[in-house]
Order: structure tokens, then C-alpha cells, then sequence
């Protein structure tokens, strides 16, 4: 006899029980009346404190002045004899002697005119062989093998060679410089317009622009980041063969101060117009980061990631 709690198969259910569901049937989200819904608790994210972020131009300027830091305490524990390298109070005294004489700003007027000169002469000279090379395959074949094996002379080598052909006077200083700007220019500027997507070229040509116009609009424009990496080298090299130049039987600029401070053995003075040029160095550096981010606002690049 079946018990009165199992259920009696073809016993029809209670009338007050809920229908069950049929098979296919969506099912209710809804609970039914009088029970409790449990809800669990959204998982949160935990909190962070907010990180203490240092301006850029403060970690930029960390690096050499913890140098400077390291080079005072050396000199000032005697770890750094005078003899061989002054101390930084040392040479800031000296450069505010000579700033006072006016033997240093005369050296510096001195060593710019060289360097712009030279910049000048060097700069038209690369932009042409470059725009010739680039633009043209006769201008490649001519041009482009002779300019990569003069690159392979050291430019520094060829002093004594510009004193025989150019005396002894200003011209040698100044193509020395001319020619270490030449090179690094030649290469990035030809690079960068060989660099050119063909694809916006042949675009160029479907809307009808002419040699003249692709030229104008889609080649020279790709080829500008090059250039301006090109100008960042050739603006260095300008002063570091200055100051091979300077060395060369000169009566002015900062090459001359740091022979004559040679010969006495006046460490405070060479380091002083050592950290001249860095300092003429970075302000070039510097204009041509400027340069770059005016002209090349149009293009979306690469800034790095992190803080």
C-alpha cells in the first residue's frame, strides 16, 4: 500500500501548487512570493593610494646633477686630487673670472660664428647631393657610392690636408666643421626620402598630382623625421669638430682658451670650456626637439610608456 507522503502516479496535484514549467519554456527570473533572495556582494577593487608622479624635466635633470653631486663630494673628500680634475667650485669661480674679463663670452661669439658658418656651408651642401641622390636614380649612381666612401675617411684626419690646401687661417676651421655636418645630413635626409611609402605615391598619382606635387606633398614630408634626426647629429658633430678645429693655431674661441689652459696645466679651464660646448650642445639639442614636435604634429608616434 503506497504511503501517503510518495506520490500516487495519475494523482492530480493540489489546486493551490504551481503549474510545473513545460519543457522549453523560458524561465522566470522572478522568485516566488515569500521567499528570501540571497544577493552576493559585487566584488570591489581594492584601493590604491595615489602614486607621487615627478615631473619629467625633474628626472631628466637628475642624472647630471647627481653627477655634479658625486664630483663635489670626490673633490671635497680629496678622493679627486685638484691635479687631476678641479673641483666644480673651482671652475665656477674661474668661469665667473673670465665672464668678468670678457674672455669668455669673446671665445664663445668666436666659436658660433665658426660653428653657424660651417652649419650653413655643410647643410646646403647635403640638401643638394641628398635631394639629387633621392629624387633621382642617375643622381643615386653618381653620388650615393662616392658619399659612402669619403664617410669612411675619418673626417678628423683630413687637418693637416685643409692647412696645406686652406692655410692656416679660418677657411680650414670652418670646412672642417662643414664637412662633419655634411655626412650625417646627406645620409638621413636621402634615407628618409627612399623611406617614402610607394602606396602614397601611387595614391599621389590617382588624385592627379604631377613629379612637382609628389614631390611637394607625400615624398618630402615622409622624408622629414629623417631629416630632422639627421639635424640633431649634424648640430653636434658642428661642435665636436669645432673643437678639433679650434686646436689648430687659433687666437680666439673656446678651443683656444682650452690649449693655452693646456700648456699651464689649468684643469678648472679646460673643464670649464668642456662643459661650454655640452652646455652649447644641449641648447642646439634642445631647439631641434622644439623644431620637431611644430613640425611633426600632424603625425602620431610612439611616446613611450609608464609615467
Amino acid at each position: 500500500m503506497p504511503s501517503s507522503h510518495s506520490p500516487v502516479s495519475g494523482a492530480s496535484p493540489p489546486p493551490d501548487a504551481p503549474a510545473p514549467p513545460s519543457p522549453g519554456a523560458p524561465k522566470d527570473p522572478t522568485p516566488p512570493a515569500g521567499s528570501t533572495v540571497v544577493r552576493k556582494p559585487r566584488p570591489t577593487a581594492p584601493r590604491t593610494r595615489p602614486r607621487l608622479r615627478v615631473p619629467r624635466g625633474v628626472r631628466r635633470a637628475s642624472g647630471p646633477v647627481g653627477l655634479l653631486v658625486l664630483w663635489l663630494l670626490a673633490a671635497a673628500t680629496g678622493v679627486l686630487p685638484e691635479s687631476v680634475l678641479a673641483s666644480p667650485v673651482d671652475v665656477v669661480r674661474r668661469g665667473a673670472d673670465l665672464i668678468g674679463t670678457g674672455e669668455l663670452p669673446h671665445a664663445i661669439a668666436a666659436s658660433g660664428r665658426r660653428a653657424a658658418i660651417g652649419f650653413l656651408i655643410g647643410a646646403a651642401v647635403a640638401l643638394t647631393l641628398s635631394l639629387t641622390a633621392g629624387l633621382f636614380r642617375l643622381g643615386e649612381d653618381v653620388i650615393d657610392a662616392s658619399m659612402g666612401m669619403f664617410r669612411a675617411i675619418p673626417w678628423v684626419g683630413l687637418i693637416p690636408l685643409f692647412i696645406v690646401w686652406f692655410g692656416i687661417d679660418e677657411t680650414p676651421k670652418i670646412a672642417l666643421v662643414a664637412l662633419g655636418v655634411t655626412y650625417p645630413l646627406y645620409f638621413n635626409i636621402y634615407g628618409g626620402i627612399r623611406s617614402a611609402d610607394a602606396q602614397l605615391i601611387e595614391a599621389g598619382r590617382m588624385v592627379g598630382l604631377g613629379r612637382i606635387g609628389l614631390i611637394r606633398y607625400v615624398i618630402l614630408p615622409s622624408a622629414l623625421p629623417g631629416a630632422l634626426v639627421g639635424l640633431r647629429y649634424a648640430l653636434s658633430t658642428a661642435w665636436l669638430a669645432l673643437v678639433f678645429a679650434e686646436q689648430v693655431n687659433a687666437d680666439a674661441g673656446i678651443g683656444y682658451l682650452m690649449s693655452n689652459a693646456q700648456q699651464y696645466f689649468q684643469t678648472d679651464v679646460i673643464v670649464l670650456c668642456l662643459a661650454v660646448y655640452a652646455v652649447l650642445g644641449l641648447l642646439c639639442d634642445f631647439a631641434v626637439r622644439l623644431l620637431s614636435r611644430r613640425l611633426l604634429d600632424w603625425r602620431a608616434s610612439f611616446d613611450g610608456e609608464g609615467a
